[in-house]
């Protein structure tokens, strides 16, 4: 809840999201945002972990990603400083 707490106090004002009563009042609506939901959908626990084990395929998916960006960029790095070292001599 915290980072979801910080976030939005962010996206308020200096001036609003500064005060003590910023801070109490948003982190009271979202848990009492999370109850209501709980409440609400029967079985709110299953949604919250579909929703997190989602997230964290994601998260694998999109490290696979970057580190294979990564290792093609370092090889036509290399590839192109070895043809510019061939090429001046």
């Amino acid at each position: 809840m915290n980072p979801l707490a910080r976030s939005l106090e962010e996206l308020l004002p200096d001036r609003i999201s500064s005060t003590y009563r910023c801070f109490i009042l948003l982190r009271t609506a979202l848990v009492v945002s999370t109850v209501c939901a709980a409440f609400l959908i029967p079985f709110f626990g299953f949604v919250m972990a579909l929703i997190g084990s989602l997230f964290s395929v994601l998260v694998v998916a999109l490290s696979v990603v970057i580190t294979t960006f990564g290792v093609i960029c370092g090889i036509l790095g290399t590839y192109s400083s070895v043809q510019n070292i061939v090429n001046s001599y």
